[in-house]
C-alpha cells in the first residue's frame, strides 16, 4: 500500500535532499526508502527502479539550476551576465553538492532534449549573443565555459584550492574576468 500523501514529486525531492545528505552517487532505493520511513517495494510505486530515480532527481536539478540561473542574469549582459551566471552554478554547487553531482547524471536523449537543460544552452548562448561570436565560436565557447565552471567549482570544492594563496575567491573572480576579455578577443580561426 501507497503511504498518503507520498507522490512522485516528494519522493524525487526527498532523493535531492538526500543526495545532498550522502551524496548523489550513494542515493538508492533503499536508502531514499528508509529515509522516508517506508519499505523499498513501496518506493517502487512512485519510481521504476534506481535509474529512474536518478533521472528524475536530476531532471528536478537541472530545472533549478536554471531557474537560479535564469534569475541571477537577468536584467543583465555582457561581463555582467557572464559573471552573474558563473556565481549562481557556483553558489548552487556549494549550497547542494549532492544535486550538483546530480546535474551531470548521464540522461538519455529524449530526457536530455525535454530537461531544463536545453535552457541552461539557451542562457549560456543568450549571454555569448552579447560577445559577437560566430556560430561555431559560440558552441566552442559553450563548452569553454562549461568546463571551466564545472572544472573549477568540483576542484574546489574537494579542497583543491585551500592550500595556498590567493584565495579561490580571488582566482575565481580573476578567471571570470580572463574569460570575459578571452569572449570578448576570440580567435578568429575558430
Amino acid at each position: 500500500m501507497v503511504r498518503a500523501g507520498l507522490t512522485v514529486e516528494r519522493v524525487v525531492r526527498a532523493g535531492a535532499e538526500l543526495a545532498d545528505e550522502i551524496g548523489f552517487e550513494q542515493v538508492t532505493p533503499s536508502e531514499l526508502a528508509r529515509k522516508l520511513d517506508i519499505r523499498t517495494a513501496s518506493l517502487y510505486s512512485h519510481v521504476k527502479n534506481a535509474h529512474d530515480l536518478k533521472t528524475r532527481i536530476a531532471l528536478l536539478v537541472l530545472e533549478e539550476l536554471a531557474d537560479q540561473a535564469s534569475a541571477a542574469i537577468a536584467g543583465r549582459a555582457g561581463r555582467d551576465a557572464l559573471v552573474a551566471f558563473a556565481n549562481a552554478y557556483r553558489h548552487y554547487a556549494f549550497q547542494h553538492p549532492g544535486r550538483f553531482a546530480a546535474a551531470r547524471f548521464r540522461l538519455d536523449a529524449d530526457a536530455a532534449a525535454a530537461s531544463a537543460g536545453v535552457r541552461h544552452s539557451r542562457m549560456t548562448r543568450a549571454i555569448l549573443r552579447g560577445y559577437d561570436l560566430t556560430e561555431l565560436q559560440e558552441t566552442h565557447a559553450v563548452r569553454l565555459l562549461g568546463s571551466v565552471f564545472n572544472g573549477y567549482v568540483e576542484l574546489e570544492m574537494s579542497g583543491s584550492f585551500g592550500h595556498s594563496a590567493p584565495s579561490s575567491e580571488e582566482s575565481w573572480t580573476g578567471i571570470l574576468d580572463a574569460l570575459d576579455s578571452l569572449l570578448r578577443n576570440w580567435p578568429a580561426s575558430s
